[in-house]
């Protein structure tokens, strides 16, 4: 198909998890009614981001990549006839968890996750506590809307992941965020469109927006929506998110530009990775 339609939504901790299941449910049938085919989440969308304290409670929202949640949106993927991209805190086994994101077909078929493999531990970014490092590699997978990959939050800040993506053959990459302001404000402008140039495929970075002071007071922080969508040429498909409040961004995507720009840039061509050799291969 040369045009997909898909979206990708942005908002804030309501307050409570079963609120939340149901807000994103809202956001994916108002995309499938604004016929969208591929819908994703921010990064573990149905919590608070728990990575500004170090706190076990919040381990109680880890659970299976095939568990209640992921069956209940790979249900309504099928119903809607649409491909969801679900991050999520997954439970690998009793005690081993990780930042994951999951991908379901547009006939509820889960057909595989992404595990983050870059893992921040600063302050208010306390991730290690809460997760192991990936182990799943950068797989790309077939779906209804075509050859998809998945990248989380922090990890976009290592080029090398992304090229391992394309090289793996993504004509789109999600990449579900939890980003605040500060040292990334301008990080956040410039990575997605670096990372879709350099590779020859369509970025979509869904964030979250508002503050979770509901959840920690004065501790709680503000993140700055600003949700994008960005062309293998480095220009945004459409507007950003807004800075400020829960949105829904849906953006028509001309599937014919990835070959177009890697018949233009013959980056995989000329790629030397015999000449990198600070970057160990196998």
């Amino acid at each position: 198909m040369s045009i997909v339609r898909a979206a990708i939504s942005q908002t804030t901790w309501t307050g409570d998890k079963v609120s939340m299941l149901d807000k994103h449910e809202g956001f994916a049938r108002d995309a499938a009614a604004q016929g969208a085919q591929v819908m994703c989440f921010q990064e573990l969308f149905y919590g608070p981001y728990f990575g500004i304290t170090q706190d076990k409670k919040y381990y109680r929202y880890a659970e299976p990549a095939d568990g209640p949640i992921v069956q209940r949106f790979a249900s309504l993927a099928k119903e809607l006839g649409m491909v969801m991209v679900l991050p999520i805190y997954e439970e690998a086994e009793v005690g081993v968890y990780y930042n994951t994101a999951v991908l379901v077909d547009a006939d509820g078929t889960i057909l595989g996750k992404y595990r983050k493999n870059h893992l921040p531990h600063v302050e208010k970014f306390w991730e290690k506590f809460y997760f192991r490092p990936g182990n799943l590699g950068y797989p790309v997978f077939e779906s209804a809307v075509g050859k998809v990959g998945m990248y989380i939050c922090y990890d976009r800040h290592f080029p090398e992941g992304w090229r391992e993506l394309g090289l793996n053959g993504a004509h789109m990459v999600f990449n579900p965020n939890a980003t605040k302001p500060g040292l990334s404000n301008r990080l956040w402008e410039v990575e997605q469109p670096a990372a879709a140039v350099a590779n020859g495929y369509f970025v979509l970075a869904p964030n979250r927006v508002g503050l979770e002071d509901n959840e920690y007071g004065p501790e709680a922080v503000d993140f700055y929506g600003m949700s994008q969508i960005v062309d293998p040429r480095g220009n945004y498909v459409g507007e950003l998110g807004s800075g400020e409040k829960e949105e829904l961004l849906v953006r028509d995507l001309d599937m014919n530009m990835v070959q177009e720009m890697r018949d233009d840039w013959q980056f995989y061509r000329d790629r030397r990775p015999d000449s990198y050799t600070a970057i160990p291969r196998p």
